[in-house]
């Protein structure tokens, strides 16, 4: 039997790709024998998200046991978090920091409004609590865990009814065996419960970043469990006999099994693949710069492709700036706003408002005749004749306008004293201001030029106020591509498994080519390239999506003397006092990129000398820009008063050094006429 559903996954020739979004579910199917591509969109189903799925499936003209591979990408993850639904969870800490996921960074985005709050945390502080364990900075065990209080929390936590337990112990980055520990016995003894540990998601030091990640993961643990189970089960029944693979928030793949258990890094799951979908038209089109711009039903969300590749970041603030929290994971530079083709319009105080609330599938806006009755921008754009009433969907869906203006005149149009026209158009203004807010937070605002770049719009919504956007920001070209409605879907074809390790280790740099790094190095490596059995690759070489094979990246600190160094198929990158090493598994075994030459500074032998070196060029470097400024300011001043003299000092704007912290010399204080 195995042997047949073995054969049978290896002869199917079919990939299936689904997104769930808040209003539709797109299914893209590719035949790889023919090179077929077909699509479906169905509404979706919120009460049950695998119907949406099955229709969808069944609109393509496909079906899931002729299917050998099926990706999938969902907000189910992010939506949780936002609209504050997931499990009730429980954070196991270390003795003395229990507030630091309250606590958090001490900023104040909004310093003059006296009525700002902070993040609202995930756990309550009453189901936070403290373990005795200490593990120092370098690794040593300061004291050890008490195997017998974990047993002893963990009957605690039964009795209170969680669900989900995070773990999160100081300086685990260093050592995380306590962690695993802890861990352990909690599945052991509970193994109903989903428990989290923050070694599993992020290896990197800062620990409010790191509590508030495996918090995260623990809130939504249970709930994506039970849809990514429910999901495998159905197709399964259904006769799929091939790999079920989950897009990550970087666009790269992994499997459902680990997806269950790292539920975060699918925080941007369907998103993620619209912007792999753009990067991998850029390459076809011969663009080097677009932007990716996807509105659809409940949001407008803004990527970034710049030379050739995707834009993507080690960290991401959840749910806006002022009350965010925090993930310490990469994923794809992507900034959202609450506008889509179901936000509701509404007037409030005397003024217009569009979004953030939205209609979603059900009841959906009032032209779909499904018993909603509030104004959205569908039924704007309806009105003014922007959509087809008889060609909605396909032709599939026939969208009543007589409803859509009754909706419009009595919540929007009669409040604020104009006809129903004015009304819709006012919607749509107020919607490409706001969507343009998107664009910018990934270009202007990251210190690029808008007007370099392509508009590539997709989603249901995207299209129709593409040019509205760009006529905002200054964008000169925009780009439709073919079947712009289920472009996420068709995104998730060119993506490919991807696997990320990033980890902290401090050191000194005259160390940081000792045996200990080397071995730092290797472990991450091998991390990389020996991943968890998967299928062949779901996407075309010539497709790539993927950064360099493997490469050695650091993280920014405050130390003054850097230097660089690669690994033997990445790209160079800077290296710092605290270093991190990243290693990607994108196509270890197939593709190796040129390797980029050295940088002078790695190939001196003696790392101490290099930094002997910059200090000294680095002094004589100011030495020479003082005097030039201090002449210049000699020949724009009045002459001095006393006795012809001129500080350097004030004329180069140097501070003093602050106490405690070690100095260069004062050189060149004074200059003489």
């Amino acid at each position: 039997m195995k042997q047949s559903i073995a054969a049978r996954a290896n002869s199917s020739r079919l990939r299936l790709a689904a997104d769930i979004g808040g209003t539709f579910t797109d299914i893209a199917v590719f035949d790889d024998r023919t090179g077929k591509l077909s699509f479906g969109k169905a509404l979706s189903t919120p009460q049950r998200l695998v119907e949406g799925i099955n229709a969808g499936v069944a609109k393509a003209g496909s079906d899931y046991r002729s299917a050998g591979l099926f990706l999938h990408g969902s907000t189910i993850a992010i939506n949780t978090i936002l609209e504050r639904t997931g499990a009730k969870t429980a954070l196991l800490i270390t003795d003395g920091f229990r507030d630091i996921y309250e606590i958090g960074r001490i900023n104040r985005p909004d310093a003059y409004n006296l009525y700002f709050q902070k993040h609202q945390p995930l756990v309550e502080r009453a189901l936070r609590f403290e373990v005795k364990e200490r593990v120092l900075a370098d690794g040593e065990i300061d004291t050890p865990l008490d195997e017998a209080e974990i047993a002893r929390f963990g009957r605690m936590l039964d009795e209170l009814g969680v669900e989900a337990t995070a773990i999160l112990f100081l300086n685990c980055y260093a050592r995380h065996e306590h962690e695993a520990r802890a861990k352990a016995i909690l599945e052991k003894n509970h193994p109903e419960m989903f428990v989290s540990a923050s070694h599993e998601l992020s290896e990197e030091y800062r620990e409010f970043e790191r509590c508030s990640t495996v918090v995260a993961n623990a809130y939504v643990g249970p709930i994506v469990r039970r849809y990514i189970g429910e999901i495998d089960d159905h197709i399964r029944s259904d006769g799929f006999a091939g790999s079920f693979l989950i897009v990550q928030s970087t666009g790269g793949l992994y499997e459902a099994e680990q997806a269950k258990n790292h539920c975060v890094h699918m925080l941007e799951s369907g998103p993620a693949a619209g912007v792999i979908g753009t990067q991998a038209l850029c390459h076809t089109l011969g663009l080097k710069n677009a932007i990716a711009f996807d509105m659809g039903g409940t949001t407008a969300k803004a990527g970034v492709i710049h030379n050739g590749e995707a834009l993507t970041t080690g960290s991401a603030l959840i749910g806006g700036y002022d009350k965010a929290l925090p993930v310490q994971i990469a994923m794809m530079d992507i900034f959202e706003v609450g506008t889509g083709g179901g936000s509701i319009a509404r007037v409030e105080e005397g003024g217009l408002r569009v979004g953030p609330q939205s209609a979603g599938a059900a009841p959906g806006p009032a032209c779909y005749g499904l018993g909603g009755s509030e104004p959205t921008v569908t039924d704007a754009n309806l009105l003014l004749g922007r959509l087809g009433a008889d060609r909605f969907l396909g032709g599939e869906m026939l969208l009543d306008v007589e409803g859509a203006k009754h909706a419009l005149e009595e919540r929007v149009a009669k409040p604020l004293g104009m006809d129903a026209t004015a009304a819709a158009d006012g919607i749509l203004r107020i919607a490409a201001t706001a969507m343009s807010y998107a664009v910018k937070a990934v270009t202007t605002e990251r210190g690029l030029d808008a007007g370099d770049f392509a508009l590539v719009a997709y989603g249901g919504a995207g299209p129709l106020h593409a040019v509205a956007v760009a006529r905002e920001i200054g964008i000169r070209t925009v780009i439709i591509p073919t079947a712009p409605g289920v472009f996420s879907a068709f995104g998730m074809l060119f993506s490919d498994l991807r696997y990320d390790f990033v980890r902290t280790w401090f050191t000194r740099l005259e160390d940081a080519r000792s045996t200990r790094s080397s071995a730092s190095i290797a472990s991450s490596r091998t991390r990389a390239a020996t991943p968890s059995p998967a299928p062949r690759s779901s996407r075309r070489r010539s497709c790539s999506s993927a950064p360099p094979t493997c490469a050695t990246s650091a993280r920014s600190t405050r130390s003054p003397w850097t230097c660089r160094s690669r690994c033997s198929s990445g790209r160079t990158a800077p290296r710092s006092s605290a270093i991190s090493t990243r290693c990607t598994s994108n196509d270890m075994a197939r593709r190796r990129r040129t390797s980029a030459p050295r940088s002078s500074a790695c190939a001196r032998p003696s790392p101490a000398s290099c930094a002997s070196r910059r200090r000294r060029s680095s002094i004589a470097a100011r030495i020479r820009a003082t005097r030039i400024r201090a002449t210049r300011a000699r020949q724009t001043r009045p002459p001095s008063p006393v006795g012809g003299r001129c500080s350097s000092t004030a004329s180069s704007g140097r501070r003093r050094p602050m106490r405690g912290r070690r100095s260069l010399p004062a050189t060149g204080s004074t200059v003489r006429p």
